[in-house]
């Protein structure tokens, strides 16, 4: 009976632990993905235009939102974040705490 209880016990763990690294792809064509059930953390890159990255998530609109040193959300209506890799652009990684604004 223990090692029954052992055996279903380590497959819930297994489910448990799989689930919380699963995988939500962006839009059609984007590289950024974002992690389900784990803060959705999110991806991009940044030309560094507005200063230094605090946080940010993709909005509902499309556009970028990111946190300046106060805590201010703006939106990126200059484009200056992007959703894949480019020359001039470093990686950054936002908590993804979904605000619409």
């Amino acid at each position: 009976m223990n090692t029954k209880i052992l055996t279903i016990s380590a497959a819930l763990a297994a489910v448990l632990v799989s689930a919380g690294c699963a995988v939500q792809a962006g839009p059609p064509g984007a590289s950024v993905a974002v992690g389900v059930g784990v803060g959705d953390y999110y991806d991009g890159y940044y030309d560094g235009a507005y200063g230094p990255f605090y946080d940010g998530y993709w909005g509902d609109d499309g556009y970028f939102y990111y946190a300046d040193n106060n805590h201010a959300w703006h939106r990126d209506d200059a484009r200056h974040f992007r959703r894949d890799a480019a020359n001039g652009y470093n990686h950054v990684h936002g908590t993804g705490v979904h605000r619409e604004h």
